[in-house]
């Protein structure tokens, strides 16, 4: 097969697939993640099923695509925020951070719901999701690294015993370099932010805020000051 042809079948083999990606993200949002088909995303394409499975061998193998190009989407839109603040103090950083992440979520809020939302009946998410579910965690723990070098150590709250073990194991595995003290604020700090975002994208802050872009800064700036950003 001659180069040319090898590439025609390679661009041929992108655009079918983003095509596949397009539609499964439809019905995403008109039926929900556990409602996707791979025969009924094969018909809206006017392709036979076995032509999609030459793709996607099974429904999980495109739920796990979607999940990857979610999170790769979301980390982009936080990593855009950031380099947008360019040497801003860490405070600052941080929150053009998690403004990146609302703002990513209420633009695509089905695919918000696919990787934060209720876990999808069978469906459990491979390692190879990993890396790109990591993009706004390392951020953030970026930002406080960041901040902690060439100054005083921040006074930090001690751990209570029983979580101290656990919280050794997550500065082991997310940043060796941190204290457990830092750390474990930092995990509480991220799935607060997360829980903030999904009120909003979910409805959960109807007839309770009002003015949420200032009341989100607010929140995720106290959230900074919680992991000793100053």
């Amino acid at each position: 097969m001659s180069s040319s042809a090898r590439g025609a079948r390679a661009r041929a083999r992108i655009e079918v697939t983003a095509a596949i990606k397009d539609e499964a993200r439809r019905q995403l949002a008109a039926e929900g993640a556990a409602k996707l088909s791979l025969r009924a995303v094969a018909r809206e394409l006017g392709l036979v099923s076995s032509a999609l499975y030459r793709y996607f061998p099974s429904r999980d193998d495109l739920l796990t695509a979607l999940i990857i190009d979610a999170y790769d989407s979301l980390g982009e839109s936080a990593e855009a925020a950031h380099a947008a603040v360019g040497d801003a103090g860490p405070v600052r950083r941080w929150v053009a951070v998690c403004e990146g992440v609302r703002g990513w979520a209420l633009a695509h809020p089905h695919e918000y719901a696919l990787i934060y939302g209720s876990p999808v009946p069978g469906y459990s998410a491979p390692e190879t999701t990993v890396p790109a579910a990591a993009r706004v965690g390392t951020l953030l723990i970026d930002i406080v690294r960041d901040a902690r070098r060439g100054r005083t150590r921040p006074v930090e709250p001690p751990l209570p015993a029983d979580l101290r073990p656990d919280a050794e194991r997550m500065a082991a595995d997310l940043a060796p370099d941190l204290p457990p003290e830092a750390v474990a604020a930092l995990v509480a700090a991220w799935a607060q932010l997360y829980g903030l975002v999904g009120f909003e994208v979910f409805g959960q802050f109807h007839r309770v805020v009002e003015e949420r872009e200032p009341f989100f800064r607010h929140a995720v700036t106290r959230l900074a000051h919680g992991v000793g950003l100053t």
